[in-house]
């Protein structure tokens, strides 16, 4: 005889039933939440999955997710979404975005991100540390991002031009389809090794190498890596119980090698670059004895913030330099007009590409601008209150530790703001437009004290490659060229589609334009 009747099978059906209806009740219980706070919910959500069926499933990246609800909700300053059963805010509103960023950020100080416990290296660094460790690191670590370092630094850097230029020499007179994307990798890679390591990578000679191969492997396109990325941003709760190392497994456990064989290697030889070691190596030496709330400048967590340089520099740049390419070769009047501002400027320094006369380009900076208004590398931001926080003039109450995201790139694609929003347009960014601009509606590198802290040392690395590309290549599309650009919806951060972006190079003499 069975439990509950007669028969077995009968039984299995009514436990199973049960077990279903249960968990439906349960991952339903919070779907009202935002109806009974009065706030607009634009798409109703799914049991189980809430809103986010298509970025789970991998049909859709998140950030286009969120740009969709941003648009769809034209009007609102904010509305709810569900992620499973769990409710986030996406702010529409550009007053309430400047208060959460930066009028009142000591309430919005953390990034919605939590690392496992276990993988210090992979979650002790600016990215996802929560205060006050965060402030005190951030602290420590500007003086690395001065106009004096950076200064020296773009010595280093002119060393990985000439690779970069070495290698654009090489290619075929006639002209030569390239990846663009691998190629400002490479460059990436070899001015994240030098300047912030030093070391001489050269990835166009050796792209083999260990160190571009575990730069890879932390944003590879696949359907693993990219799930592990997009908890990172979402699901904080499901990265410590499945216990994902932020840069990966491998990647990890290379950069915990290399990294603490050049600590060693430069404490041992005294040697001295302005580079971002020495700046490690203060820090242990005049604090990696003290305690900053279970932190220390020493292991793991001096060299998580290594690690986040390596991963951040390599892959945000690199693809922001592939994207320009990308519409410059599609729009060759601007091309052109880009090309003559460099000439012209390469031709009053003698020929020669200097510090301050990258900073006299405003033309370049423009389109640099352009893109990535167009791609921005991560597109949202996300915080949350670490109290319950009155929205101004509002009645809402974000309750402590609600995710609440920014849709920058709903915000950069916002007609209002940047009208026709899908044309490639430099002069969006002239000394009026900018003047004219609210503030808060273009945030590419975010706002606020949290806003990204390499922003110049990024740009400098991008003009540079720019320079050195367009002053001696002329880059046009080619039979793989994708047109438009389709983004890849594994991707968390803006990718092209399988992470390739194919253009033509045809070598030109810059004496005769």
């Amino acid at each position: 005889m069975a439990f509950i009747t007669a028969y077995w099978g009968l039984d299995g059906i009514i436990v199973l039933t049960a077990l279903m209806i249960t968990a439906y009740l349960y991952m339903t219980r919070k779907f009202k939440y935002w109806e009974k706070r009065g706030i607009s919910e634009i798409f109703p959500p799914t049991p189980f999955l809430g809103n986010f069926t298509e970025c789970l499933l991998q049909r859709k990246a998140p950030g286009y997710f969120l740009k969709e609800l941003y648009e769809q909700a034209k009007g609102l300053p904010y509305v709810g979404f569900y992620i499973f059963d769990k409710p986030f805010l996406l702010i529409r509103d550009r007053e309430l975005v400047k208060n959460i960023l930066v009028k009142d950020f000591n309430n919005f100080p953390d990034r919605y991100v939590k690392a496992d416990p276990d993988d210090r290296l992979g979650g002790n660094n600016l990215l996802f540390l929560q205060n006050p460790v965060w402030k005190v690191v951030r602290m420590k670590l500007t003086p690395f991002f001065s106009s004096g370092k950076l200064r020296k630094m773009f010595e280093l850097m002119l060393q990985c031009g000439n690779n970069l230029d070495a290698y654009l020499k090489s290619l075929k007179s006639e002209g030569e389809t390239i990846n663009v994307r691998e190629l400002s990798a490479k460059f990436a890679m070899d001015v994240i090794g030098s300047t912030a390591y030093g070391l001489d990578v050269n990835s166009f000679k050796d792209p083999d190498a260990e160190f571009c191969k575990y730069g890879k492997m932390i944003f590879q396109h696949d359907t693993i890596r990219g799930l592990e990325v997009l908890a990172m941003f979402f699901l904080p709760s499901i990265v410590r119980w499945t216990r994902i190392k932020i840069f990966g497994r491998e990647p990890t456990i290379f950069m915990r090698k290399v990294f603490w064989e050049t600590l060693t290697h430069r404490m041992e030889s005294g040697i001295k670059r302005n580079d971002l070691i020495d700046i490690l190596l203060e820090l242990k030496k005049s604090h990696g004895d003290q305690d900053y709330y279970g932190f220390k400048f020493d292991g793991d967590d001096l060299i998580s913030q290594a690690g986040s340089f390596f991963s951040a520099g390599f892959e945000t740049s690199s693809t922001t330099t592939a994207f320009t390419l990308y519409e410059l070769a599609l729009q060759s009047d601007i091309q052109n007009t880009l090309r003559k501002e460099i000439v012209e400027a390469l031709d009053k320094s003698g020929g020669k590409i200097t510090y301050d006369m990258i900073m006299s380009l405003p033309y370049l900076d423009m389109v640099i601008t352009e893109t990535m208004r167009m791609y921005p590398s991560l597109p949202f931001l996300n915080r949350m209150p670490n109290e319950t926080y009155k929205v101004p003039n509002s009645d809402l109450l974000i309750e402590k530790g609600t995710p609440v995201y920014i849709p920058m790139l709903g915000l950069h694609y916002d007609p209002e703001y940047f009208p026709n929003p899908d044309k490639f347009d430099p002069e969006r960014f002239n000394e009026e437009n900018k003047r004219n601009r609210p503030s808060c509606v273009y945030i590419p590198f975010g706002e606020g004290p949290r806003m990204c802290i390499g922003i110049r040392l990024g740009l400098l690395q991008m003009k540079l490659a720019l320079i050195i590309i367009l002053s001696k290549c002329e880059v046009t599309p080619c039979e793989k060229t994708l047109i438009p650009m389709i983004i890849d919806p594994r991707g968390t951060m803006t990718v092209p589609l399988n992470g390739v972006i194919h253009l033509n190079f045809r070598k030109i003499n810059s004496s005769a334009l």
